[in-house]
């Protein structure tokens, strides 16, 4: 009886087994098992979207797209062996090529042909597909040698490729195509990285039947999905402006001996961005070339103290207060003043006794500042600050912008404010910068930045990028007032010399010492100019920077002449005649 007993269990137990088995292929792994059966039986091929251009406001060509071919292998075909193949392919791509030569092993220098041949024995050793893409983003030129030596089992097909027709023209602006860790395309930086979502659009696919050498069944099933093309971008850059900045700024960048500088050019009203560039930079066509500290764009990504320019974001608060007025005279500017232990002193050690707030702009009078401050008190002084946009990112459409942190009211100490009221002690981008001076010239009123101006669909549709307001700062009045200070800052301060003659320009110069290990360095200085023309209708607002001149540290003498250079071709170009 106990054999029966033991036979039946045994029996029971077996089908239990059966029965989870089948549950477990028909209803727990029926997902995976279908996509591994048809994955046997069926190829898919990609077809990548193409990637939306980006154009200047007068429809020139930034980036673009040409022709380039993925070499891939089928294993089965391969006469060669790894070696030999590796050898005669690693000669041709031992100059850099980072789109190809990622595909290998992230080789994205200039790796010797003994590298590149070691990589290639390795992807083949280290593959069972039968389908292996070794190349991508092959040029022309390698695909018509390899194809002459007829080497069986090696395939093309055509792809695209990024492609920057004016190599350096703007290439902190547009950021790069690169790869991902999947080996997909991707936008890194600038424009590329911001708009990556829809200048890349969607690739498409064909998937049809193949054999077991992975060949395509003619008369077997053929599924096809259209890629749908990237979007894209027309710009608010104005081609010439930009051509106009790069220029003088590398110029002035020698004449000057800095070591760094960079010039942004901003229509008021609207926000648009009308040329940015910064010295040096990269060629965005092999960038692959270069420090990866140059991808990002120090406008919007780099923090620095603003120096005197600060000075008119401060009257400007004073001003709309009521604190002040452009005739208010300080009766703390007889000579040096001490304040939570510290000394603050003029830039050249001359001192105003009595001097107005106008006149407090055209000396760029510390002591001055301090007392404008006083007059506002900690926290309207601070909300003020804030509703300039420090401490916020400007929204500008750029991918690595930065906003430095600003710290709450009850973490000022008297010093801070002081310091602060004159441009020393706070951090904020060039970006940051503009856009506050760009409210005083736009009547109060604080716009978003932008660099595009339209967004076109493969179908042709233009869906344009509306001027945002942020929100008004201070009064019209108060800025009429302000321009009127900032001219005469121009016309009678130490940048007098390089004014162009018969034009009313508003600005301020500016001179901060770099911040060291917890002290300021002597003789390393950002030298600024910051402003707006013409006064009484802004065509632009323009900051310059130069980051340690050595032909001599202050703003009025490099960061001025180079705004005014600058300012004198835009006149030309815009047919604006003396006032």
């Amino acid at each position: 009886m106990w054999r029966i007993r033991l036979a039946l269990t045994i029996f029971f137990l077996a089908f239990l087994t059966i029965i989870f088995r089948l549950f477990y292929w028909q209803v727990l792994a029926s997902d995976r098992l279908a996509i591994a059966g048809y994955n046997q039986y069926t190829k898919r091929v990609d077809l990548p979207a193409w990637r939306g251009e980006i154009k200047t406001n007068d429809g020139f060509v930034l980036a673009t797209n040409e022709t380039a071919y993925t070499l891939s292998l089928v294993k089965k075909e391969l006469k060669d062996k790894p070696e030999i193949l590796a050898a005669k392919l690693a000669p041709l791509f031992t100059s850099p090529q980072p789109d190809a030569l990622a595909t290998l092993s992230g080789l994205l220098k200039q790796p010797s042909p003994e590298e590149v041949k070691e990589a290639i024995i390795k992807k083949l050793s280290n593959s069972e597909a039968l389908w292996i893409p070794l190349f991508r983003k092959v040029d022309k030129t390698i695909k018509d040698k390899i194809e002459q030596d007829k080497i069986p089992g090696v395939y093309f097909e055509a792809e695209q490729k990024r492609f920057y027709p004016e190599a350096s023209l703007s290439a902190q602006i547009l950021g790069f195509l690169g790869q991902n860790y999947n080996g997909e395309d991707r936008g890194y930086f600038g424009l590329e990285g911001f708009y990556d979502r829809e200048l890349r659009g969607n690739n498409g696919a064909i998937s049809e039947e193949k054999d077991v050498y992975g060949r395509p069944i003619l008369i077997g099933d053929k599924t096809i999905k259209r890629p749908e093309n990237g979007r894209s971008l027309i710009l608010n850059i104005d081609r010439t402006v930009q051509y106009i900045v790069e220029e003088r700024l590398k110029q002035g960048i020698e004449k000057y001996g800095a070591k760094a500088g960079s010039v942004v050019v901003m229509d008021p009203k609207t926000g648009g961005i009308l040329a940015m560039a910064s010295f040096p930079k990269y060629d965005v066509s092999e960038w692959f070339k270069f420090d990866s500290k140059l991808y990002k764009n120090p406008v919007v990504a780099d923090s620095y103290e603003p120096g005197s320019t600060f000075k008119v974001l401060v009257m400007a608060a004073a001003l709309n207060e009521g604190v002040v007025d452009p005739d208010t005279k300080c009766d703390q500017c007889t000579g040096p003043r001490e304040i939570g232990g510290y000394t603050i002193r003029t830039w050249n050690n001359k001192y105003f006794p009595n001097t107005t707030m106008t006149e407090v702009l055209e000396h760029s009078d510390n002591t001055g500042m301090v007392f404008t401050m006083q007059r506002l008190k900690k926290d309207k002084f601070l909300d003020y600050l804030r509703k300039f946009g420090l401490g916020t990112p400007t929204g500008i459409d750029l991918e690595e912008e930065t906003s430095p942190y600003f710290r709450p009211n009850q973490d000022w100490r008297e010093i801070d404010l002081a310091t602060t009221a004159f441009g020393q002690g706070i951090a904020l981008t060039a970006m940051q910068m503009l856009r506050a001076v760009g409210a005083i010239a736009n009547g109060g009123n604080l716009m978003e930045p932008h660099v595009v101006k339209t967004v076109v669909t493969p179908e042709g549709t233009k869906i344009d990028i509306l001027p945002k307001l942020i929100r008004n700062v201070v009064m019209s009045k108060t800025t009429k007032v302000l321009t009127e200070m900032m001219i005469q800052a121009v016309d009678r301060g130490e940048a007098k010399w390089a004014k162009p003659q018969g034009y009313r320009i508003a600005g301020k110069t500016g001179t901060a010492q770099i911040p060291v290990a917890g002290h300021y360095d002597d003789r390393r200085t950002i030298a600024s100019f910051v402003g707006f023309a013409p006064a009484d209708n802004p065509k632009f607002v323009m900051l310059v920077r130069l980051s340690e001149p050595t032909t001599s540290p202050w703003g009025s003498e490099t960061a001025a002449p180079l705004f005014f250079n600058i300012a004198k071709e835009l006149f030309s170009y815009y047919g604006i005649g003396p006032q």
